[in-house]
């Protein structure tokens, strides 16, 4: 995804380090995104900044812009949504808070999890999940947790037997209301973006009234582009964009290099029509990116 026609910088607005979920050191995305000619990126680790400041340093060691990101979750109707902040004030104190709060969550949630599996009679494997994480442990942490404990022969059978949707590991969160955490990102100077809008299995309709309420609620921009979006969902979503005046961002998702369908940099560029996201980051952010 470039920054424009005209430019062969390669933009990545939404990725995922060990610090959340991912499969790779902080700077070990930085590296693998600058190797794929990326020259944007922002880590948008899940409800976490403690990856940051290793990117950082990573970033401007390979002459990279790191943008501001983290990936928050929140609640529309009962359903969990996540919420992609960029280029927000990482240092502002009643943000760092907000992240505070959803970190306890995840970690409340990691104890729930493993208390769960304790139950059916699986031996405690949090602390080799808190390890692996190097911060807060995810589900995908616990299916690694599992296999190297010998529980099952791999991670899709520790999500198929224990972790998946529906399975006794799957702990459903109390996060805050969608409204509210696009509120915290724009107290912060940042830029809500609806994250990966068509993974939520909802119908036109209902995605439709998601998008409204995101727009009511001070949302600025849709994921247009994501690993695991077809040509055709792109299309739909420019077309929500359009409609209702909201910017265009674009991330692969990235996780793990094992998933070659969420590659750093791997995107096409935005659709016509929309204004980029990036076209609306602050005026230091735009400055460097403008030094190109």
């Amino acid at each position: 995804m470039h920054i424009d026609g005209h430019s062969p910088l390669l933009t990545d607005l939404h990725c995922h380090s060990t610090a959340s979920d991912g499969g790779l050191s902080p700077a070990s995305v930085v590296a693998r995104a600058s190797e794929n000619g990326v020259g944007v990126l922002a880590l948008t680790d899940h409800d976490t900044i403690a990856g940051m400041g290793e990117a950082r340093e990573a970033a401007v060691a390979d002459g990279m812009h790191l943008v501001s990101g983290v990936e928050l979750s929140c609640l529309w109707r009962g359903q969990t949504i996540h919420v992609v902040a960029l280029d927000f004030d990482p240092d502002e104190p009643g943000f760092l808070q907000v992240l505070e709060g959803q970190e306890s969550v995840r970690h409340q949630r990691a104890g729930t999890i493993d208390e769960r599996l304790r139950k059916q009679g699986l031996p405690s494997v949090l602390e080799q999940a808190r390890d692996l994480a190097a911060g807060v442990p995810g589900r995908p942490h616990f299916a690694r947790a599992l296999v190297d404990a010998g529980v099952v022969a791999g991670e899709r059978q520790a999500f198929q037997r224990y972790l998946g949707t529906g399975k006794v590991g799957d702990v459903a969160t109390c996060w805050p209301e969608l409204a509210v955490v696009v509120g915290w990102i724009r107290e912060a100077g940042g830029i809500p973006v609806l994250a990966h809008p068509r993974r939520y299995g909802l119908t036109n309709n209902k995605l439709r009234k998601l998008v409204q309420a995101f727009q009511d609620a001070g949302g600025q921009a849709l994921e247009v582009l994501s690993g695991g979006h077809s040509p055709q969902d792109s299309g739909y979503l420019t077309r929500l964009c359009l409609d209702g005046g909201l910017w265009a961002s674009g991330g692969s998702d990235f996780h793990w290099p094992e998933r070659p369908w969420s590659e750093l940099g791997r995107l096409p560029d935005l659709p016509a029509g929309p204004d980029p996201v990036w076209r609306h980051f602050r005026w230091e952010t735009q400055a460097r990116l403008q030094g190109e």
